[in-house]
């Protein structure tokens, strides 16, 4: 006996025994992380995990038109739809093998065959009519194959469908994120501007003053070189503003200037997104992640496969026929006695394939491992991801909150220095200490609250915090169907 059927007979047995699917049962592997999130993780039990969607989330009127305006013309977005459209047709094709095909036809045959070939010795003439209802091939599905298939077409749409809603909430995130870095870079620079004029204006009067000899020229060129490094810095924050413009106009898919009737927006301060969120158990939270259901759908694929692989053992057996009528005449076509029917029923069963159908199932077992690590590295992803940003939450809060003591402090300390340089008991250099000291602190509390507000942006996308439930009617309608 060949190694082939050796494979095949344990195969064959189980469904004959069973007369139905040879699709493995499936079971969900479970979850490759720890049970709780890590120490350093302080949960806030405030929201629960059904999150608000981003209308609340982000409050901020001009960020909700600017989010609006991506989903609506993003060009990812618009492929990554398309490709759901794609697999439900895809699945719907595969979903209508399972069904008989039936078709109305009407067709003429006619011929002529020479005297010269003819056994009569003469001309044979010969015109057939038929109009008739034909029943395609059509498979009875005893071992499962069509149906093993259609349920891989399935899982592949509804992976599709949950791919999308990823990309969804990631573009969402990352509108939020341009925006908030666009918001960063013009307080930075706005900041930046009036630092500038300040040390123009330090640097002209020491100038002055070192014209009537009050200052000496050191004074003056540390002034210079004070102003020269802010204007070094505002350009740099200026090309930085461009460039977090001209990203969120790529994921509005137009040009922010050229929207009409955008409503005033809020300072970076103002925005008013809370991160208070809950996440739960991980299993809880990881689950309902539209990049884990995803994989879950890819690896449910995978499974039906192996059913319909092991499947291509059996016999298959497929129904043709048609019944109608059928005339040498066009007038004699609905006479009477001139019905006709066909039916052919075959069965095929391979022999010898040179170890094809074994390689197929080795294929689809080996897919379903891959799928099965693909997974589970989902979710420790996933894990890691949540676990960092809430982490992050915390320690950006905390640094914020430092930030901004220091930036006070620094101001406070910047206007006791220049009282004192006035009152003629420091030297100038001191002034410029402070004053790069005071600038630093403030551009840092800009960048940290940015840098907060990002985590509470990317929490919401990675904790799934848009509304599923009109994902939840579609894989519903799916699974009914």
């Amino acid at each position: 006996m060949t190694n082939q059927y050796k494979k095949s007979t344990p195969i064959i047995l189980a469904a004959v025994l069973g007369g139905c699917s040879l699709m493995p049962n499936y079971e969900r592997p479970s979850a490759p992380v720890p049970a709780a999130w890590p120490d350093s993780v302080k949960l806030k039990a405030t929201t629960g995990l059904a999150l608000a969607d981003w209308q609340h989330y982000f409050p901020d009127p001009r960020l909700q038109a600017l989010i609006a305006a991506a989903l609506e013309n993003n060009r990812d977005l618009r492929i990554a739809t398309e490709r759901i459209a794609e697999a439900r047709a895809q699945y719907g094709i595969q979903r209508a093998d399972r069904f008989p095909n039936v078709n109305l036809a009407a067709t003429r045959n006619a011929s002529l065959t020479p005297a010269s070939a003819s056994v009569t010795g003469s001309a044979l003439s010969i015109q057939r009519y038929d109009v008739g209802v034909n029943l395609l091939t059509y498979e009875l599905d005893f071992w499962g194959r069509v149906s093993s298939l259609s349920a891989s077409a399935k899982a592949s749409y509804l992976a599709t469908e949950s791919a999308q809603r990823a990309f969804r909430l990631s573009l969402i995130a990352d509108v939020a994120n341009a925006y908030l870095s666009l918001l960063e870079m013009r307080e930075r620079t706005q900041l930046a501007v009036t630092t500038v004029k300040a040390r123009a204006e330090t640097r002209d009067l020491l100038a002055r003053r070192r014209e009537s000899g009050v200052s000496t020229d050191s004074d003056w060129l540390q002034a210079e070189g004070s102003y020269q490094a802010a204007v070094a810095e505002l350009a740099n924050l200026e090309q930085q503003q461009a460039a977090a413009e001209n990203l969120l106009n790529l994921l509005l898919g137009q040009s922010m200037a050229e929207m009409k009737d955008l409503p005033a927006g809020r300072s970076l301060a103002e925005q008013g997104i809370s991160s208070d969120l809950f996440a739960g158990l991980p299993a809880e939270v990881l689950l309902q992640r539209p990049d884990v259901l995803a994989a879950e759908q890819q690896l449910i694929a995978a499974n039906a496969n192996i059913g319909a692989a092991r499947a291509a053992f059996l016999p298959r057996i497929a129904l043709t026929g048609s019944a109608g009528t059928a005339s040498g005449s066009l007038s004699g076509l609905f006479a009477a006695g001139s019905g006709a029917w066909s039916f052919q029923p075959s069965i095929i069963l391979p022999l010898f394939d040179a170890g094809r159908n074994s390689a197929n199932v080795d294929i689809a077992k080996a897919r379903k491992v891959i799928a099965v690590a693909e997974y589970e590295k989902t979710i420790q992803q996933a894990f890691r991801e949540v676990a960092d940003l809430l982490s992050a939450r915390d320690k950006l809060a905390e640094q914020l909150a430092a930030q901004q003591a220091n930036a006070e402090a620094q101001n406070h300390l910047l206007r006791l220095v220049e009282a004192r340089y006035q009152a003629g008991i420091v030297s100038h250099l001191e002034v410029l200490d402070a004053q790069r000291e005071s600038f630093a602190a403030e551009q840092g509390a800009i960048q940290v609250r940015r840098a907060w507000f990002s985590a509470a942006t990317q929490l919401y996308k990675a904790l799934a915090g848009e509304s599923n439930d009109s994902a939840d009617r579609t894989t519903q309608k799916v699974t009914r169907e």
